[in-house]
């Protein structure tokens, strides 16, 4: 069965072309105009995968990936951004987007991406071994589910592969390099920011203090390291 996408994108030339280079992959793509009409084809037509533009009419792309967030945690989004600045890319990781790109991009770029995001959020099969655990954490790599002391924690496609990255790896420090190619891919053209925002944001949902994170240090000038209480 092939993907679903939807692309909501203002500007019908775009949105029509970009259409046409997704369905010559393979995909299956709705679109829409407006932020409003993406929102309620999402929840008619169920995409595994939202291609967003930020700059749209009635409510933007911010405000759009807040609310497909909250209604549809398993979801992928790519945020389509006019500008080069750091602020839409930031602000836009920080709704909860899992990948970002400039505008104008070439269709190989955004199919490059799209795979990437499909090779998260394929499902794992089941094993002995798909359930990680390090109190007051659980990770069920088969149900893709993240628990603290129990409790289901809400994690993007892109925060659950970190933290499955972080717990398959306790104690190694990890180079931001190396999470960009374990989670984004090796085909991935970014900026390693990318990893910095989504810890960030991974701190705010697992630490009682994100200023002062005792699970997921910061390891200078190098990366990141999942500390595991002895």
């Amino acid at each position: 069965m092939s993907t679903k996408i939807l692309l909501v994108e203002d500007e019908e030339a775009i949105r029509k072309f970009v259409k046409i280079n997704l369905e010559r992959e393979g995909y299956e793509v709705y679109e829409a105009g407006s932020g409003e009409e993406g929102l309620e084809i999402a929840r008619v037509k169920k995409p595994e995968i939202v291609v967003l533009d930020i700059m749209l009419p009635g409510i933007d792309g911010f405000e759009v990936c807040k609310n497909l967030r909250q209604e549809f945690p398993d979801l992928g989004i790519i945020m389509l951004t006019a500008k080069a600045e750091d602020y839409d890319k930031i602000m836009g990781l920080q709704y909860g987007t899992d990948d970002y790109l400039t505008k104008p991009f070439n269709p190989t770029e955004l199919t490059l991406r799209i795979k990437s995001l499909e090779r998260r959020l394929e499902p794992e099969e089941h094993s002995n071994n798909n359930l990680i655990v390090y109190p007051p954490f659980k990770l069920d790599a088969y149900s893709r589910k993240f628990y603290k002391d129990e409790e289901e924690l809400e994690l993007t496609p892109t925060e659950y592969q970190i933290m499955k990255n972080f717990m398959e790896n306790p104690g190694k420090a990890l180079k931001r390099d190396e999470i960009l190619n374990l989670v984004w891919g090796e085909d991935f053209v970014g900026d390693s920011k990318i990893v910095d925002v989504n810890i960030r944001r991974l701190r705010s949902k697992i630490e009682e203090n994100a200023a002062k994170p005792k699970y997921i240090e910061t390891v200078w000038g190098l990366g990141y390291r999942w500390h595991v209480e002895v």
